[in-house]
């Protein structure tokens, strides 16, 4: 059926398309929000994938299945994010500090980072415990947000919602880490 699809979609077949994003959106945007933890940035690199699978949908070329087509696309986004000119602005400045600073010796920079996974791990303690289990079960033990709802019988809006303000809290409470670690070097 997916070489069908496929098939169909080369051919300029809107109803193709509208099949295979109904059938993958669902996984890609998992994948995305997994590996962001921020929904709305996963929601754009979702809808951008599947505008450039319509976009070069004469020329695609598959050498396996769509599913791992599109795993792919989430990857390769996710990774030409993080290279756009905004994220390289915001840290430009603070990598210039770090890049300028004499390095520490191993035995600083290893209390240093035990000093670290304490504070995050106190960190984690400090969430409420339902928050705590769905970002552990999501990071630690790898889940899907589906998985996760099933798991714990709630929505999968809910789950979202966690692990979005879960990763708020955190950044918030970690935040001085950063100023710290600045400072050090």
């Amino acid at each position: 059926m997916s070489e069908l699809l496929i098939a169909s979609l080369k051919n300029d077949n809107a109803f193709a398309m509208e099949q295979i994003f109904n059938a993958h959106w669902e996984k890609v945007f998992d994948l995305a929000f997994k590996k962001l933890g921020d929904e709305a940035l996963a929601q754009d690199i979702t809808q951008e994938i599947f505008i450039s699978l319509w976009e070069k949908r004469q020329k695609l070329e598959l050498k396996g299945d769509l599913s791992g087509y599109l795993y792919g696309a989430v990857k390769y986004r996710i990774v030409d994010y993080y290279r756009s000119n905004a994220v390289k602005e915001v840290h430009r400045h603070e990598f210039a500090i770090l890049m300028n600073q004499k390095r520490m010796n191993t035995a600083d920079e290893n209390l240093i980072l035990q000093d670290t996974a304490r504070e995050v791990e106190a960190a984690m303690q400090r969430l409420p415990e339902r928050m705590r289990l769905v970002i552990s079960m999501s990071r630690e033990q790898d889940k899907t947000v589906k998985e996760i709802a099933g798991e714990l019988d709630v929505s999968v809006q809910t789950v979202k919602n966690q692990i979005t303000a879960a990763m708020k809290l955190l950044r918030e409470n970690l935040s001085y880490i950063i100023i710290i670690a600045l400072l050090c070097c």
